[in-house]
């Protein structure tokens, strides 16, 4: 079992004309993801010429995600548009049926979010985000065909890390690049970063359930941050279904009561929703938790060492 994506699945970019999104589609086919095709209502019947892997390939852009998928069977699309756009994009993956749908775009109202959200669980599809780095997965070597080697959507940096057996869940997008970075000795079979608005489509109990069942995972990294109680609850699940050990970083110790810090559900409010409030919550039920990256990554390697 591929964690979230199989390799080679192929995926359609919504917003790729504009300039993250042609940024990021090029880095994303270097990094060998299979795209396909880009969507934009303007602009439909065009194409994008860009590097891949194996030479240069030219992108046409569908006017609509159904026209995308009927034309290349898209099985993932990832979201580079304005926030004002955004709900209207994600509806249209959604009735569209593509089954991930990957959402970079910050600042989209909290009731477009939902308002998505909802009706992508009424359609069996998942989404990512939004407000998040999107998601990456690495290949074993037994899986390894024709120089694919796994799957980037999003804006996580490529060639930071190796294959190996550690997932990794975040709600930092920094973060997860630097804890990526730092056991890039053990290397990952994947990381997403689940967005850190307060209403998001892939929760963190929900990712780690995912890597739990990923038989070439044997160990996942939480990467978490004040405000609300998700990783407490999540604590709670770990602790009953969890069968890989979890190491856990959360960002925001020195954050002053009231004020956000950086996301949109970063804030700690009436005392709830602190750092130490969640470390404490996470060490009660065995998930060990490091004070800062690089204590976190030497908890995770002690883990390893053990395993």
């Amino acid at each position: 079992m591929m964690s979230f994506i199989r390799p080679n699945a192929p995926v359609i970019v919504q917003g790729m004309t504009g300039h993250q999104g042609m940024t990021h589609t090029a880095r994303m086919l270097k990094a060998g993801t299979n795209i396909v095709a880009g969507v934009n209502p303007r602009k439909g019947g065009q194409f994008l010429q860009f590097e891949d892997m194996q030479g240069t390939r030219d992108v046409a852009i569908y006017a609509t995600c159904a026209e995308a998928k009927n034309a290349a069977g898209a099985q993932a699309s990832v979201i580079f548009v304005p926030p004002r756009f955004a709900k209207s994009a994600m509806v249209e993956a959604i009735e569209a049926e593509i089954p991930l749908i990957v959402v970079i775009t910050e600042g989209i109202p909290v009731a477009d979010t939902a308002y998505c959200v909802a009706l992508a669980r009424q359609h069996n599809v998942r989404i990512v985000g939004p407000n998040c780095p999107g998601l990456s997965t690495y290949t074993s070597a037994d899986e390894q065909t024709e120089g694919l080697y796994g799957v980037n959507l999003g804006i996580i940096p490529d060639g930071i890390v190796s294959t190996g057996s550690l997932g990794l869940v975040s709600k930092s997008g920094t973060l997860t690049y630097q804890l990526m970075s730092e056991l890039a000795d053990y290397g990952f079979r994947a990381a997403i970063g689940v967005g850190g608005d307060s209403i998001i489509g892939t929760t963190q109990q929900e990712a780690l359930e995912i890597l739990n069942n990923d038989p070439q995972v044997k160990a996942c990294v939480l990467i978490g941050e004040i405000g609300g109680s998700a990783e407490q609850e999540l604590a709670l699940w770990a602790r009953e279904h969890m069968t890989k050990p979890i190491v856990a970083y959360i960002a925001g110790y020195s954050a002053p009561e009231g004020k956000q810090m950086g996301h949109a559900g970063a804030i700690v409010s009436g005392g709830s929703g602190t750092a130490q409030g969640k470390k404490e919550a996470l060490e009660a039920c065995g998930i060990q938790v490091g004070r800062n990256p690089s204590e976190t990554a030497q908890l995770m390697r002690n883990v390893m060492e053990n395993l």
